[in-house]
């Protein structure tokens, strides 16, 4: 353990269970590195992802944003592409874009698609799934409302879903927000991911909260308390 990771763990005291604003205010503390490190929400959920009916997953647009804006691609024709670029996306093409990418071209961040380009963009599925960048309906990138998505993405929208281990990680903001904004993003997954609970899911739902920096030890969340 490097001196400034040590230092840094014994901000957090061990065996303890931190309120959300305590945690996002300690998570800010820990974050000493020399670049403005991503705060992360992470989520284990008393739920089996081999279960078709307890896979959790949707897209939430956080209150403050990601302090980050998304380079957002499109994929479309006609007066899509013009709905897209009015919208502000970065980047905006049709069958001439799939093949750009197809040759290597992948400077974006998040690629939205309108339902008749999925036939042409599935070939790519080697390029794009890998990097997960392959458009989708549960994650809102497959769209025929091209200005609500693109404008969602901007301001901040983010997917979340559960892993292979029951757990959901999700970016919430980066340490140089104010704890506040951080609490008030953490929340809205939290409440998104708690409407998202599957039928099937039997006992404990929320089994354990955790947020952390990039480089920042885990902070231990309440998850009984009230979001």
């Amino acid at each position: 353990m490097g001196k400034r990771t040590a230092l840094v763990a014994k901000e957090v005291e061990t065996g303890k269970i931190y309120s959300l604003e305590e945690a996002a205010a300690l998570s800010k503390k820990c974050a000493t590195a020399k670049f403005d490190e991503t705060i992360e929400l992470h989520v284990r959920l008393g739920v089996d992802p081999k279960q078709a009916d307890q896979q959790v997953r949707g897209t939430v647009v956080l209150p403050n944003g990601l302090g980050k804006t998304k380079k957002v691609a499109v994929v479309a024709r006609g007066d899509k592409q013009k709905e897209a670029s009015s919208a502000g996306a970065d980047i905006v093409g049709g069958d001439d874009l799939i093949d750009q990418i197809s040759k290597g071209f992948l400077e974006f961040d998040v690629l939205v698609a309108t339902p008749d380009m999925m036939k042409d963009l599935s070939k790519l599925g080697k390029v794009l799934g890998p990097r997960g960048l392959m458009p989708n309906p549960k994650s809102g990138t497959v769209a025929m409302d091209l200005g609500k998505a693109v404008k969602e993405l901007k301001a901040g929208r983010v997917e979340y879903k559960v892993d292979d281990y029951g757990i959901i990680h999700v970016p919430i903001g980066k340490a140089s927000f104010d704890p506040a904004k951080v609490v008030e993003n953490a929340k809205a997954v939290l409440e998104a991911v708690q409407k998202a609970k599957p039928s099937s899911s039997k006992g404990t739902y929320m089994m354990s909260i955790t947020l952390s920096s990039s480089m920042g030890p885990g902070i231990s969340v309440d998850p009984n308390q009230k979001f």
